[in-house]
């Protein structure tokens, strides 16, 4: 009988000293997913301070993507953030999801006899903010045409996705020394001027930290939408800040602000600035002219030559719907792959929109990229792709 007792007490020794030393608990936590170690951080005290801990080195930006398509009620994204965010290693703070058009709102022609429901842009939106936590900022995109990179490795090659169901989610987590916000400029039908005041709350003004600038249109179509982008855009182009972007189909989520219920015929630009001193970034026009691969490698060359950091780094691409594989004569993937042959560990996102905003620029630490002339950078344009690295700092 003794044996028993021995074993037990020593075990009850172990567990004690396994429960108490903090750098145990620790480095046993760091093998969760966030969402299981929220739920470990409800055990006790010292299980919360560790986790709390843990959380905090997280600040790798993850990412969540959707290329298969999902079953008729839900879209594709929907399913994979459903499984995905419970393997995630950080807690989103702020996250920028892009998804078609097509099926993301389900305009897709469906024969009677089968009867397919529907997608409402507006439930999906909600499902997916459903999934994320309570005081993450999100800004939701919806664009006619997706690029991609799969989960799982940074490294793996990005995808052109024109046709068929796609998505993906950033997920920033809180970065020390870098600040993510989102804002919303929404056009108002009174208002001929835009009001500058609404800059400066939106963190785009007096804001020395400020690097970059997504900038995404809305309802361009509709009757002076370009002026109003000019507006927004023309006090932005300094040459301190990098801007880049589109001409997206809608925007369907912007939490920090709640801002669901849109006019159906406003017109306006929501985006996601960048601010801290230790972010980089470089951006590349590749105009109409770039329509084969050595013109396309050789732009990639432009932006190698910034050489801005390549970890913590994710790059971006706006592309028009003209260009992609009818613009290149039946390559598929072209740009994407130019990306990845000159930045083989750098994840790539973007879409295919209808007008793109940037210009070829570079900002880094001790760098700013001025021009002789103090004419300022075109940024929008038609028929061209937009090529953007944004790192973020050097993750300990």
């Amino acid at each position: 009988g003794r044996g028993g007792g021995g074993a037990m007490e020593s075990a009850a020794k172990g567990g004690y000293v396994l429960a108490n030393l903090a750098e145990v608990v620790e480095r046993v936590l760091g093998f969760l997913p966030t969402k299981a170690l929220l739920r470990a951080a409800c055990v006790c005290r010292l299980w919360r301070e560790c986790a709390r801990r843990t959380l905090r080195t997280r600040q790798r930006i993850a990412w969540v993507s959707a290329l298969e398509p999902g079953p008729a009620e839900n879209h594709a994204l929907v399913r994979a953030l459903a499984q995905e965010l419970e393997k995630v290693h950080v807690l989103p703070q702020t996250v920028l999801y892009i998804a078609d058009a097509e099926t993301f709102s389900g305009h897709e022609e469906c024969h009677e006899q089968k009867k397919a429901r529907k997608r409402n842009s507006r439930e999906t939106a909600l499902a997916l903010e459903k999934l994320l936590p309570k005081r993450c900022q999100v800004l939701g995109l919806v664009t006619p045409g997706i690029v991609v990179t799969p989960m799982g490795s940074s490294s793996n090659q990005p995808q052109e996705i024109e046709e068929g169901e796609a998505g993906f989610a950033l997920l920033f987590p809180k970065i020390d020394g870098v600040k993510i916000h989102t804002f919303h400029f929404s056009k108002d039908m009174k208002n001929r001027v835009f009001d500058e005041s609404k800059f400066a709350e939106a963190g785009l003004k007096n804001n020395p930290d400020l690097r970059v600038v997504l900038l995404f249109g809305y309802n361009s179509w509709k009757t002076g939408a370009t002026r109003f982008l000019h507006q927004i855009v023309n006090p932005l182009n300094e040459k301190s800040i990098i801007l880049a972007g589109g001409q997206v189909e809608s925007f369907t989520s912007l939490t920090s602000e709640n801002d669901h219920a849109q006019p159906g015929d406003a017109c306006g630009v929501v985006g996601l600035a960048f601010s801290g001193p230790q972010i980089q970034s470089a951006t590349v026009l590749l105009d109409q002219d770039v329509a084969d691969e050595r013109t396309a490698e050789a732009a990639m060359q432009r932006l190698k030559a910034a050489n801005i950091p390549e970890h913590n780094t994710i790059g971006f691409m706006f592309a028009c719907v003209g260009r992609g594989y009818r613009h290149y004569k039946t390559k598929r993937n072209m740009e994407a792959d130019a990306f990845r042959k000159f930045f083989p560990s750098v994840p790539l996102f973007g879409f295919f929109g209808h007008g793109e905003i940037g210009c070829d620029r570079i900002v880094t630490g001790n760098f700013v990229l001025r021009e002789c002339n103090d004419i300022k950078d075109d940024l929008l344009h038609g028929y061209t792709t937009v090529m953007t690295l944004i790192h973020l700092g050097s993750t300990k």
